[in-house]
């Protein structure tokens, strides 16, 4: 353990570095082993039980061996609508263990994982922290040969994406899949325009042009960019921040993975823009796990900027405008793209949403003021900056302005990044993803809403189908309920834990919807399906919760004739088990089959 000392004093003696020197650990023995928790819990003067609750709460993070080499392989719906079931027993069968354990040799460990972004090119794994995408079972098993082999996997990728994906500090294969080019983010952008703007405006005034604009939020909840940094600026404290959301988790989202890839000048302009807004000197991207692969460039973009003088001190000629970025990793935790949780992770605890109020406005990072902004959000409030709120009213609709930048995946022949403009119309969506025969759509993710096709020209904006950026389309032969099992299984998994109604309601709704779809329900489990997703929604701690029925919601609604062909009618009651089958075993041993055969008539 003297190597996992050295590692750990490497770091400041500083809880918030917390993940940072776990995932130093992680990396350099394939777990946390029980040595190193008790050296990081001295040298962070935090208890064992803090460090142990940190590594248990991530995904990516273990107390236990995860194998030499470790896959990561996406569990979302998109996946397995891709193929997943067969590439899934390729990797199990060359490596000779099944999901969820370690090889015999210790070599490969093979797990799950929630959505890591690559929804429109699956399925995909993350090797050894290398992104994998369009698999095959021939290429899941050469994989594992390759390292059985010695060779890394990052030696494995021989073809890259487009775009940066193929610079020198990324040479990833994904591609960006970037279908349609809006008139906002894809718009011409000079590095630096927005900054050279603002210094000679007061903050308020640039507070206020964000307000006329009507700018958003984009991270699917809406709420109003401006009035945020308003409410941020006039909180008396020593310390003002910039928080940038990147940790999108909702399966079927990936139009952010996009703008870091390409626009990730836009993005840290959008950045200072906030911070001089809301006065504050620091940024921080919070960068989800998944993403890991693109810091490298994150970082050279950021000394780039430096340089530039768009970050740093006295920024243009500006003695009073200091404003620099860092960035900080999350480690696999859906939850953490709650804003209050995301906090918590970044100053390196475990990602479990705090109580509102206060807002983080009020006290956010390190308990000071912080405005928290989605990728895309703070994207667009750079080229609003230079190109003026009234050029940002005229696109979209008149209570929704501007663009949305969308990630359509699922059952269509041109899954990609689409930046349409508000109000365009789900058929609409589907003529571009060429898929006009769909059978549905999930729009804003399982957390959003499943729309029939009798609500195809429904609109995307914030008054009619808002949502965060996830489109999936499901084809005519798709199985919704197989769409709504995989969803529920996902917030399953991603609760934090800390309330009854997410941690233990979930789990009932799930087990009344098998009921329900195995053809042992009545209409009284219905009402109860309908009724407890309701409680489970209204009395959850947070968003997670709180639409974590979603999935069971809009389609019993959207979808009803596809429930109610599944019940036995006419029958008030009908057991969650089947008693006969329960008993056979004690009959059995009891060699009294006839007697319990007759019994169960009686």
């Amino acid at each position: 353990m003297a190597k996992a000392k050295d590692i750990v004093l490497q770091h400041p003696k500083d809880p918030a570095v917390l993940l940072d020197v776990i995932r130093d650990v992680q990396g350099r023995f394939g777990h946390v082993p029980e040595e190193a928790v008790a050296r990081i819990a001295d040298h962070l003067r935090l208890s064992e039980a803090e460090v142990r609750g940190a590594v248990t709460f991530y995904h990516f993070f273990s107390l236990t061996p995860r194998g030499t080499s470790t896959i990561y392989l996406n569990d979302s719906i998109t996946s397995w609508m891709k193929g997943r079931a067969a590439v899934a027993k390729a990797f199990e069968e060359e490596a000779g263990c099944p999901f969820g354990e370690v090889s015999p040799d210790g070599r490969i460990g093979l797990f799950p994982t929630a959505c890591i972004g690559m929804n429109d090119q699956e399925p995909s794994a993350i090797v050894d922290g290398v992104v994998f995408t369009c698999l095959t079972p021939d290429k899941a098993r050469a994989i594992v040969r390759g390292l059985r082999a010695g060779t890394s996997a990052k030696d494995q990728v021989s073809e890259y994406g487009d775009g940066a994906n193929q610079s020198a500090l990324v040479r990833s294969m994904v591609s960006n899949n970037i279908r349609k080019r809006g008139p906002v983010l894809f718009a011409s952008h000079e590095p630096g325009a927005a900054i050279r703007k603002i210094v000679g405006l007061a903050p308020e005034q640039v507070i206020e042009e964000i307000k006329k604009s009507g700018l958003m939020g984009r991270g699917g909840a809406g709420f109003p960019t401006g009035l945020k940094w308003d409410f941020c600026r006039r909180e008396k404290a020593a310390e003002h921040f910039v928080v940038c959301n990147a940790d999108e988790g909702e399966p079927g989202t990936f139009k952010d993975r996009v703008i870091l890839t390409e626009l990730p000048k836009l993005l840290f302009e959008g950045m200072a823009v906030a911070g001089y807004a809301v006065g504050a000197r620091e940024g921080i991207l919070y960068l989800r796990a998944e993403y890991a692969y693109l810091r490298p460039h994150l970082e050279s973009v950021l000394e780039e900027l430096r340089r530039e003088g768009v970050l740093g001190r006295t920024i243009a000629g500006t003695p009073s405008f200091h404003f620099d970025i860092t960035i900080k990793s999350g480690a696999g935790a859906y939850i953490c793209g709650e804003e209050s949780a995301l906090l918590e992770s970044a100053e390196g605890k475990r990602g479990e949403p705090r109580d509102r109020p206060p807002f983080p406005v009020q006290t956010g990072y390190k308990n000071q003021p912080t405005t928290v902004n989605n990728v895309e959000t703070l994207a667009v409030a750079a080229q609003i900056v230079v190109r003026g709120a009234d050029w940002f009213k005229g696109l979209g609709t008149p209570k929704s302005a501007g663009t949305k930048l969308l990630s359509i995946s699922g059952d269509c022949p041109r899954p990609g990044v689409y930046e349409i403009e508000f109000g365009t119309t789900v058929r609409e969506l589907l003529e571009l993803a060429g898929a006009p025969e769909a059978k549905a759509v999930q729009v804003g993710g399982p957390s959003g809403s499943c729309v029939p096709r009798s609500g195809f020209d429904r609109k995307i904006c914030f008054a009619d189908l808002a949502t965060g950026g996830s489109v999936i389309v499901f084809g005519p032969d798709r199985d919704i309920f197989e769409v709504v099992g995989n969803f529920m299984d996902f917030f399953i998994e991603e609760s934090c834990g800390w309330c009854v109604p997410c941690r233990a309601g979930n789990v009932l709704l799930k087990k009344k919807f098998e009921k329900v779809i195995q053809g042992r329900a009545s209409e009284q489990d219905l009402a109860e399906l309908e009724e407890w997703g309701k409680l489970i929604k209204c009395t959850s701690r947070c968003g997670l919760g709180q639409t974590s029925p979603n999935p069971i919601l809009t389609t019993l609604q959207n979808f009803r004739g596809l429930y109610e062909a599944k019940i036995q009618k006419g029958r008030g009651f009908v057991p969650d088990f089947d008693l006969g089958a329960a008993i056979q075993e004690g009959c059995a041993a009891a060699n009294r089959q006839p007697e319990c055969k007759e019994s169960l008539h009686d």
